[in-house]
């Protein structure tokens, strides 16, 4: 038998074996932009954004994926078993329909412009998944990636189970009397600090986790300068883990305009996995019990009952 040949078998086996799920026929979504997609083939689905790729396991549709971004950094098989096409913010048009998709699932906020007006125009569905940072927010991104994938019945099975996770976490943060404030730092920047306002994932998560935005100034992300920060007077200086890019708690100790608040006096620094504490994706409640442990040692206690109905939700079936 030739290798095409066999080939051919192989492709066909496969079909078989997707079957059951491959085909979403009659399926319509909406999307962030506003906009109804139809949905017709889910048998070879590119997945841009971290969140998106987590929701896309824990309902056993890996599968389907032909490619992931590279903030699909869980679960780590991921990155090691998908084709990567890019960061979500700087993605090329033809890495992705090089890889024959029948679907694009991407989070709001992908890009660039020019790549998702070529995506738009090809003849493959691209659905905007919203990325709203709020628990009704991450609840609606679950049941919109299991609707477009054809699989309602496990979205709500996943959507149940996290909200049991967020029930806990709002028991667990009504035991919270007094919120430190947290200055979320994003990096340093020529030793000027890019921090986190409003409407932004690290504001969401930080209210989550029972404690206060030190910045209440502005939305989004500001680069701001020492007498602002010394200002804000935060309790807490937060970051993520970003390898040899990471913030250290010396280069925040040492910095001038923290060196004049309780961050330095007491030495508050706290960094955490970036996807985990910022991705809005199925382990987010878990993330925020995490970041209120380390906010308030007092409720170590709590927070280890905390138990995710995630590890007990089979979802996958």
């Amino acid at each position: 038998m030739t290798f095409c040949r066999t080939l051919k078998c192989l492709l066909l086996s496969s079909t078989i074996a997707l079957a059951p799920v491959a085909h979403a026929a009659g399926i319509t979504v909406h999307d962030a932009r506003n906009r109804d997609i139809a949905v017709t083939d889910v048998a070879r689905t590119v997945s841009i954004g971290g969140a998106i790729t987590e929701i896309i396991y824990a309902l056993g549709l890996e599968n389907r994926l032909v490619g992931i971004d590279t903030t699909s950094l869980y679960p780590a098989a991921a990155l090691h078993d998908k084709p990567n096409v890019g960061y979500m913010r700087q993605i090329s048009a033809e890495g992705v329909l090089g890889l024959n998709p029948t679907l694009i699932l991407a989070i709001q906020g992908s890009g660039p412009r020019e790549t998702m007006d070529i995506l738009e125009t090809a003849k493959v569905p691209l659905v905007l998944v919203p990325d709203t940072f709020s628990e009704d927010g991450l609840i609606e991104k679950i049941r919109l990636v299991g609707h477009a994938m054809g699989v309602d019945a496990r979205a709500a099975c996943l959507s149940a189970a996290v909200g049991a996770d967020l029930a806990q976490l709002r028991a667990l943060r009504a035991r919270v009397t007094k919120p430190v404030r947290v200055m979320f730092v994003m990096s340093l920047q020529n030793g000027r600090a890019l921090v986190a306002g409003h409407k932004t994932a690290a504001d969401e998560i930080i209210r989550l986790a029972g404690a206060a935005n030190a910045i209440d100034e502005f939305d989004g992300y500001k680069i701001i300068g020492d007498e602002a920060i010394a200002a804000a007077r935060p309790d807490v200086a937060l970051s993520i883990e970003r390898g040899k890019d990471s913030l250290s708690a010396d280069a925040i100790f040492a910095h001038p305009g923290f060196a004049l608040t309780p961050v330095a006096a007491n030495k508050s620094f706290i960094t955490m996995d970036g996807l985990y504490l910022l991705g809005f994706g199925p382990r987010t409640a878990a993330a925020a019990r995490d970041l209120s442990v380390k906010l308030y040692p007092s409720l170590a206690g709590p927070g280890a009952a905390f138990t995710s109905a995630l590890s007990a939700a089979n979802c996958r079936q």
